[in-house]
């Protein structure tokens, strides 16, 4: 029989904001116990642009204690935006002169940051939660699928959409918006996909109609990573076979027949071909308090995509982890101060993301987006 050991935190997941609470507690003093699925920390890319907010993600950085290892790893040129019809049309286009509140950075170099910076034993890799079940008193055991066991005082739920602990504090689940995105990269784009390099710009592309959408952005030595957004039934995305991405993506490019080609491009010449359909929670979700249990980032609050969720996740993780700080020896006091303020901001950013989302997507795109571009402070 395997031994069944005993760690004072559980933090599910190995996520940005799984890792700054482990780094937050690190940084008073206290030490967690992350359990990450994955094999390794280079089990998969972790690419993808971020816009690392003032109001949040920043914060979250320097609770953390890393906000000078950040400014290192800031793409410059990022912040720039970019607005097209689908003919091409420019109808917005704000350079990144360096002032703006939200520059961006690769999703891989700020998860690198942040592993870097806690003790080799925080993380333990292969741990993927089989079940998860209360022994009373605020105490919980967790299960794995390597067959090992640990118990807990706290448990942490930070394992994303599909959390194995969400359902210990709340009977939600996540639901279809309606919407899925395909994701795909061209490489080397300056040399191989002039005219889609040039397109985009600098920084991000948002080229849209109503209910569909091209989304890219930049990333270093010329990688453009594109998001293609489709008001479609679920079962359309599903009948798609993306082993073959060179023939899902002709599917795909086939919904934008009438794009400029430079756009239609974008998906046509991809290199790799992933489905994303958007899911999201309540955007009012909330639950009783739990002994011994909580929620952070989507596991907590996922939302449709609007720039927020990663600034979110960190920054949950840094009041949690303050709130621990701040009620040594009284988890449900510290859980209570938490709890109440999550729930706050989750609602007010889950509503604001649905704006967002509707203006790229809605009935009146890409007019609906402009003028959010337009009533919002420059740069940011």
């Amino acid at each position: 029989m395997n031994q069944t050991n005993h760690t004072p935190i559980a933090i599910i997941g190995a996520g940005l904001g799984g890792l700054t609470l482990a780094r937050v507690l690190h940084v008073h003093g206290i030490k967690s116990t992350i359990y990450e699925a994955e094999a390794s920390e280079h089990a998969r890319t972790q690419g993808g642009m971020l816009d690392i907010h003032e109001d949040n993600g920043q914060l979250a950085l320097k609770a953390a204690d890393l906000f000078e290892e950040f400014l290192d790893i800031i793409h410059a040129g990022g912040q720039a935006t970019r607005l097209l019809d689908k003919e091409g049309n420019i109808l917005f286009d704000e350079s990144d002169d360096g002032t703006g509140g939200r520059p961006e950075v690769l999703r891989g170099d700020l998860r690198q940051i942040l592993i870097n910076s806690l003790p080799t034993d925080t993380i333990q890799w292969g741990h993927k939660v089989k079940e998860t079940s209360s022994l009373g008193d605020g105490h919980h055991l967790l299960t794995f699928a390597n067959g090992l066991s640990v118990t807990t005082d706290l448990l942490v739920g930070a394992d994303g959409a599909w959390s194995r602990v969400r359902p210990l504090v709340s009977e939600a689940k996540p639901v279809y918006t309606g919407t899925s995105f395909i994701e795909t990269y061209l490489f080397d784009s300056d040399n191989r996909h002039k005219a889609s390099a040039e397109i985009v710009g600098s920084g991000a592309l948002f080229a849209l109609a109503p209910e569909k959408g091209i989304v890219t952005h930049r990333e270093t030595n010329g990688v453009l990573h594109t998001y293609v957004a489709l008001s479609k039934p679920k079962d359309w995305i599903e009948k798609i076979d993306f082993s073959d991405p060179a023939k899902a993506l002709v599917n795909v490019a086939d919904e934008f027949n009438d794009w400029a080609p430079e756009l239609r491009a974008l998906i046509a010449e991809g290199e790799t071909a992933a489905p994303r359909p958007v899911h999201s929670l309540p955007a009012n979700h909330k639950w009783t308090r739990v002994p011994g249990v909580t929620l952070l980032g989507d596991a907590a609050h996922l939302m449709a995509p609007s720039g927020e969720g990663a600034n979110l996740a960190m920054y949950d993780g840094a009041e949690l982890g303050k709130a621990i700080a701040a009620h040594p020896g009284d988890i449900e006091a510290a859980l209570l101060v938490y709890e109440k303020e999550l729930f706050t901001r989750s609602a007010s950013a889950a509503i604001d993301a649905e704006v967002i989302f509707k203006a790229c997507y809605g009935d009146n795109a890409p007019e609906s987006l402009l003028e959010f571009f337009k009533n919002v402070e420059p740069a940011n």
